[in-house]
């Protein structure tokens, strides 16, 4: 496995990861319609450019050069943490937050944030977030829940 900065040429196949992601991992968790919302941000432009213009986007890749993975941080605030279902639970998404945790440390914050939907949760405690409280948001008239999580980082490693 190997890592490097996001490009705008890897949007697409970071939207197919995304998308893929959730609707494979993410049911056990969450509705059709639950799913569906959150989906269809992969049709906003925006959202997708200023991923790589304005944060820290790290992929992760296999051996054989197939995206695996990705997150992004901007500021003190962990943004996505996507790993294709094929690859979760192997150590993918641990080796991204440490490199991303690494640069939130670089840029002096001393305290990182993330909304973990309810399958990520898990995930992020162990790797020594606390749940801060529980977000519900009414989006197109459908509930969606995540956690804010936070993790100090006056012990990671740079």
């Amino acid at each position: 496995m190997h890592l490097r900065l996001a490009t705008l040429d890897d949007i697409p196949n970071m939207q197919n990861l995304f998308v893929d992601t959730i609707r494979s991992v993410n049911p056990k968790d969450y509705n059709p319609d639950q799913i569906d919302i959150w989906t269809a941000s992969v049709f906003n432009a925006v959202r997708w450019l200023k991923l790589i213009t304005d944060q820290y986007c790290m992929l992760a890749f296999d051996t054989s050069n197939t995206l695996i993975g990705f997150g992004s941080l901007i500021k003190d605030y962990i943004d996505f943490m996507y790993v294709h279902r094929d690859y979760q639970g192997i150590g993918v998404a641990t080796l991204i937050l440490k490199v991303l945790m690494a640069e939130a440390k670089r840029q002096k914050y001393l305290i990182i944030y993330s909304d973990a939907s309810i399958t990520a949760r898990p995930f992020f405690e162990s790797q020594g977030f606390k749940a801060v409280h529980e977000n519900v948001k009414m989006v197109r008239g459908v509930e969606i829940r995540n956690f804010r999580m936070e993790h100090g980082l006056e012990s990671v490693k740079s």
